[in-house]
């Protein structure tokens, strides 16, 4: 598998954000927590933007049977989206902050866990390694030009508008 792969590069930073709610539960400078959550939020939102942009439609087109997995993947997207958003309504290193973080990253875990096991496998069996490569440029271009979540809005998206307009 090359390393342009779009299965690749989404489980490269699945990885990466892992590492980063692991070191982020680890710090305890205020500064450096709120500069770390800041940076990893807007890397969460890139992410599944890019996913939405890029990968999912692609899924929908190319693998069988998975509408059902598309739509559970956004709304995973939308529940991760609120949950990054309310560690943003406490002051940085209180406990209801912390609470709050705890609660994004174990939303955050679960879902990357999901789409390593049921989205990921699928694709890479149903969806020649031209395409992924293809693929994973796109994914790698989307990344550099919403840099730190630049131009996103980070919106919920609803799952059945979104399955209906990237299905057909």
């Amino acid at each position: 598998m090359s390393d342009l792969d779009i299965t690749t590069l989404i489980l490269s930073e699945h990885e990466r954000f892992r590492r980063a709610f692991a070191e982020i539960d680890g710090l305890t400078d205020v500064a450096e927590l709120g500069r770390r959550w800041r940076e990893l939020a807007d890397q969460l939102e890139v992410h599944a933007s890019n996913e939405e942009q890029v990968f999912y439609p692609e899924l929908l087109q190319e693998v069988d049977e998975s509408v059902d997995d598309t739509k559970h993947a956004i709304k995973d997207h939308n529940k991760i989206r609120d949950t990054t958003g309310a560690v943003d309504q406490h002051e940085v290193g209180s406990d209801r902050w912390w609470e709050a973080f705890r609660a994004a990253r174990d939303e955050t875990v679960e879902h990357l866990e999901e789409e390593e096991h049921d989205v990921l496998p699928p694709f890479q069996e149903q969806v020649d390694e031209d395409k992924r490569r293809d693929l994973g440029l796109r994914w790698l271009a989307f990344r550099d030009e919403h840099d730190r979540a630049k131009g996103l809005s980070g919106e919920e998206v609803d799952p059945h508008e979104y399955v209906e307009e990237n299905a057909s």
